[in-house]
């Protein structure tokens, strides 16, 4: 399945609920030692709800995550409390990869102007989609490697790569920042591809803040991006 090709990796993180809490509280120069599972996920739930958003701020994550360009660009226009270093083909020109997709999603209702359908186009029995991408794709390959092989300098070579070359980064951002990207696109309108990133980045972030995660994401009326 062609979601297994994108990897999501959870790199580092810092803090906790405790972390928050005690940001919230440095307000009355209180703190807690322990997180309390009462009081601390009330006051969590609270700021959740109401967007006090600077203590959750506090905490943060970073991911490594591969998938194709076109993927990426959905997700580079999340800029507030994130930060993203990317693999330049400026730089390097290593074997390129690309995602192929194992089904193909038709287009929506004219009435909708983004995404796609459930349904799946058929494309058997002589699998015309198939073999039309696989040629664009080999024929930009082809070009890339033959400009590098003439002298021409990977940054410009790169030009005639398709968006479904695979691309790698470093996103490191706020609990804040993460939980808005993830109610973003999750969103059932989001593309398949962006949510599925969404999806790995939720389950791996969870554990690590599972009282702040539940209430910035889904157990909140106040959730960030909504």
């Amino acid at each position: 399945m062609e979601k297994m090709l994108i990897e999501v990796s959870l790199i580092d993180k810092m803090g906790s609920d405790l972390s928050v809490v005690n940001a919230a509280r440095v307000s009355f120069a209180n703190k807690h030692e322990e997180f309390n599972d009462t009081k601390d996920t009330k006051l969590i739930s609270f700021l959740a709800k109401h967007g006090h958003w600077s203590p959750f701020a506090h905490c943060s994550a970073q991911f490594h995550i591969r998938a194709p360009v076109f993927v990426a660009r959905q997700l580079v226009k999340h800029q507030v409390g994130l930060s993203w270093n990317e693999i330049s083909r400026r730089y390097v020109d290593q074997e390129v990869e690309i995602y192929e997709p194992k089904e193909w999603r038709a287009r929506p209702d004219k009435s909708i102007k983004q995404g796609s359908a459930e349904e799946v186009v058929d494309i058997n029995p002589r699998g015309d989609i198939v073999n039309h991408y696989e040629h664009a794709i080999k024929q930009a390959k082809w070009s890339y490697e033959q400009l590098l092989r003439q002298g021409v300098a990977p940054e410009m070579a790169r030009m005639v790569l398709p968006q479904a070359m695979m691309t790698e980064w470093y996103w490191s951002g706020s609990l804040y920042a993460f939980a808005r990207v993830c109610n973003l696109r999750l969103d059932k309108t989001a593309q398949k591809e962006t949510q599925w990133v969404a999806e790995e980045i939720s389950t791996q972030i969870k554990p690590h803040f599972p009282q702040s995660w539940k209430y910035l994401t889904e157990e909140t009326n106040g959730i960030p991006g909504h």
